[in-house]
């Protein structure tokens, strides 16, 4: 089963007017749920084999946020396809990164860490379910696929959806 986990970044600032939304940094709010959703995953046992993460500065402190409170010694592979990705985008580089043998996205987890409404959107195509992706939420999708290629509209169950607001 490939489990996605998919994420949309913590909560950015927008106290410098100058500053353009690709380099936004993590607000405190950000800083502080980012870590908090790590710690989710690790106590949910969904440590990822592999962490994808938009350029966005915002979604970069996230990514290395999140790993770190997880233990997550594995590759961040950044790549600026996911900023402000649509969700033909995400499944185009999902199909690429799990490409390495015939059984690659079998008993896969993966971590993307992304923007909206790329990653709501992708959400509802992969699952059929509309999900409100709040900053720093993460949908937990499986999909009994065995490549990225095979991830078509309606392959994936919906196991969770995980949001800081309601973990405190």
């Amino acid at each position: 089963m490939l489990t996605l986990l998919l994420m949309r970044h913590a909560k950015s600032s927008w106290d410098e007017p100058g500053v353009s939304d690709h380099d936004r940094p993590l607000n405190a709010r950000g800083a502080r749920a980012a870590p908090r959703m790590g710690r989710l995953l690790r106590e949910k046992a969904l440590v990822p084999e592999l962490i994808v993460s938009s350029t966005a500065k915002r979604a970069v402190d996230t990514a290395h946020a999140v790993a770190d409170a997880m233990g997550y010694t594995g590759p961040i592979e950044v790549t600026r396809r996911l900023y402000l990705a649509e969700p033909e985008g995400y499944l185009d580089l999902l199909a690429e990164a799990l490409l390495e043998g015939e059984t690659a996205a079998r008993d896969r987890r993966v971590l993307i860490i992304g923007h909206n409404p790329g990653l709501a959107q992708l959400v509802a195509l992969l699952t059929g379910v509309d999900v409100e992706m709040q900053t720093a939420a993460i949908a937990h999708v499986e999909a009994d696929v065995v490549s990225g290629a095979a991830l078509t509209p309606g392959c994936g169950s919906l196991r969770g959806v995980y949001r800081p607001k309601e973990l405190d």
